[in-house]
């Protein structure tokens, strides 16, 4: 089925508005204005835009450790992720989550996860909720590829295809767990295959095709939406830079990184609306200069605004006492 052209130009501005949030947050980390530790999307930006595209604002999604370009496609607010990113007061959790607990209950958004496969039986969880309800809202679950190794992805699995619930699993396969490269440590070659066990769809998809990625993910949507349970949808990209900032990168070869540099998802995309004559390159530069103008504000909402102050450490912190 067609993509009418207004989804195709907002796919478009949320990729770059992802890239330009990004590369300003690599900026602003290598400059020491931002503690803690975080981890980029670079490179990834088509998975969660064309992901997202498929969503109503009421459905729901949960991210991981490398989690801010899913917030953004899902319609987040670049100044509050921003200022959480930075752990100001401002941010969308007081600043107390930081970089990897970014959450917007809002939006459907129910939090990124710094546990490897956690978001997937949260959004298990999330489809029984909406199954309770009498509800048509689907969950979509975002986790890398070393999450498919983890005892997680089986239980979360296995239960929203045997209740058959409206979820969507989403592997963002960009070939390494940290630094182990994950066919290293896998006995499968695809990993959609493994959908296989569970009696679902698995797809196998290019993860740097934003296209691509939303014409999968509204298949498996749509089928999720009617009662016909799960699909999982495995995204082949990569991570342009380290696990984490800072990570040296020294087990990924140099000829490997310069020829996925070249599948850059944001030109190849742009590529493919100026030769459908969908976006001109004056159009692309105002896109281009409106999100580097959004996030400029959005850095400077952070930088401006204050730290949580001691008095406040144990509000809205949820803990359980050990015997």
């Amino acid at each position: 089925m067609p993509i009418e052209k207004g989804k195709l130009l907002d796919m478009y501005r949320t990729m770059v508005r992802i890239r330009m949030f990004e590369d300003r947050v690599s900026k602003e980390y290598a400059a020491g204005s931002i503690d803690g530790i975080v981890h980029l999307y670079l490179g990834e930006e088509a998975i969660a835009t064309g992901a997202c595209a498929c969503l109503r604002r009421d459905d729901y999604i949960v991210s991981t450790h490398r989690g801010h370009g899913h917030v953004i496609a899902k319609g987040g607010d670049t100044s509050k992720a921003m200022a959480e990113i930075f752990g100001k007061k401002t941010g969308y959790c007081k600043g107390k989550g930081g970089s990897m607990h970014i959450a917007d209950l809002e939006i459907g958004m129910l939090g990124a996860n710094g546990i490897v496969g956690a978001g997937i039986p949260i959004a298990t969880g999330a489809a029984i909720a909406a199954r309770l309800r009498h509800t048509d809202q689907v969950a979509v679950s975002f986790f890398g590829d070393g999450a498919v190794n983890t005892s997680r992805f089986h239980e979360g699995i296995n239960m929203g295809a045997s209740f058959k619930l409206p979820v969507v699993y989403i592997i963002e396969n960009n070939l390494f767990m940290v630094s182990t490269r994950t066919t290293d440590v896998t006995g499968v070659a695809e990993l959609s295959s493994r959908a296989s066990a569970y009696g679902i769809p698995g797809v196998a998809v290019d993860g740097n095709d934003v296209v691509a990625v939303y014409q999968a993910v509204s298949e498996a949507v749509a089928r999720a939406r009617k009662g016909d349970g799960p699909t999982l949808i495995d995204c082949k990209t990569y991570r342009w830079h380290g696990h984490m900032e800072g990570d040296p990168q020294t087990y990924k070869p140099k000829e490997e990184v310069e020829a996925w540099m070249k599948k850059d998802p944001l030109p190849r995309y742009e590529r493919y609306l100026f030769d459908a004559g969908i976006l001109s390159e004056a159009e692309a530069s105002s896109v281009k200069r409106e999100a580097l103008e959004e996030i400029e504000r959005a850095v400077k909402f952070a930088k401006d605004s204050p730290y949580p102050s001691p008095e406040e450490v144990t509000q809205d912190v949820f803990a359980q006492e050990m015997a």
